[in-house]
């Protein structure tokens, strides 16, 4: 049994220490917010915050997490009323919606370091997080929207 504290509870969970956080979080806890893209890292959809730093919930184990703090997007907002969901709705981001969970969880990060970040910097931190929609000008506007407010 491995102790978590994800979204700020504390949760015991009983499950095989190389198994991927990703499937923790939608399998034995049903929060599905989290989605699986690739399953190698490099899509960002199943991102998540531990310890505050945005990680592919996909390649860490769940050895690797007892002890941290896990926050994934259900963890964010209990109601959506977190600035960077109402952005991405005023901006229209989504369309398939289904990057979107990683996509505000990694852009969370960045404002909460960098509350006053330039386009250049958000370009360069969202790098990697993949919108099979091509909707990469509305999330950079809604980044901006939040960081200008």
């Amino acid at each position: 049994m491995t102790m978590l504290t994800i979204n700020g509870k504390s949760i015991d969970v009983t499950a095989d220490a190389d198994t991927p956080l990703l499937w923790i979080i939608r399998e034995h806890l049903k929060l599905t917010g989290t989605k699986f893209g690739c399953g190698i890292a490099q899509c960002g959809a199943c991102t998540v915050h531990i310890d505050g730093e945005p990680v592919r919930s996909c390649s860490v184990l769940l050895s690797s997490v007892a002890g941290k703090a896990i926050t994934t997007i259900e963890g964010l907002s209990s109601d959506s009323s977190h600035p960077l969901q109402k952005a991405w709705i005023a901006e229209q981001v989504p369309q398939c919606g289904y990057c979107q969970s990683g996509q505000i969880m990694q852009a969370a990060a960045l404002l909460k370091k960098n509350p006053k970040p330039t386009r250049e910097q958000i370009v360069q931190h969202m790098d990697g997080n993949i919108c099979r929609c091509g909707t990469y000008s509305r999330i950079i506007a809604a980044i901006q929207s939040v960081a200008g407010a």
